[in-house]
């Protein structure tokens, strides 16, 4: 997203950066709502999304994002409710989650790109850096995005109409990366 043409200086691109690894498993979930931000909006965010995805027709497994001393697990209609989850189980789940709801956060992105994901941003109110990755997103037909006040269950069906999330592997040479960092002393020997 940081790719500038013609920019004078050599540049080497890590792609993204992500601590998850794309796996092929059968889909469990229509549906990972993952909620994360600051408070009052993560809240806000959450109720929001409980009421709306009420008429979803599909498995939905919805994190919470509240990390407290013990992980809760709760059934709600065709949702399975998570306060929290371990990256391990947060890993695994993407992978077997056909679509994702989220905010639109930069780690966020690199890992659902890693995971190649389709996925539905909600940029959380004011941060205005998550405004700018769901707008860029969208306008390179990557990923549909709203206001959470906004939203409605019926938007979901915007992201078919979106390619998605997507790798793109680098093969670097860190020898080569990583030369600037080398000194470069010349040996002289007197005789």
């Amino acid at each position: 997203m940081g790719h500038v043409e013609d920019f004078g200086v050599p540049l080497k691109y890590l792609g993204s950066l992500s601590r998850f690894k794309k796996q092929y498993l059968k889909t469990k979930y229509e549906l990972l709502v993952l909620l994360s931000g600051p408070e009052p909006q993560r809240t806000y965010l959450e109720e929001k999304l409980l009421t709306e995805l009420a008429s979803f027709n599909g498995n939905i497994c919805f994190v919470k994002g509240k990390i407290e001393t013990q992980q809760t697990i709760t059934e709600q209609n065709n949702m399975l409710i998570y306060n929290y989850m371990t990256s391990a189980e947060l890993e695994n789940t993407i992978n077997v989650s056909k679509m994702v709801l989220c905010r639109s956060g930069y780690t966020t992105i690199m890992d659902l790109a890693k995971l190649e994901k389709k996925v539905f941003f909600i940029p959380t109110s004011g941060q205005y850096e998550q405004e700018y990755l769901a707008e860029k997103l969208e306008s390179e037909g990557i990923a549909p995005y709203c206001h959470q006040d906004n939203f409605t269950v019926d938007l979901l069906s915007q992201i078919d109409h979106y390619s998605g999330m997507t790798f793109k592997t680098n093969e670097l040479n860190f020898e080569e990366l990583f030369r600037l960092f080398q000194s470069e002393r010349k040996l002289t020997t007197n005789t």
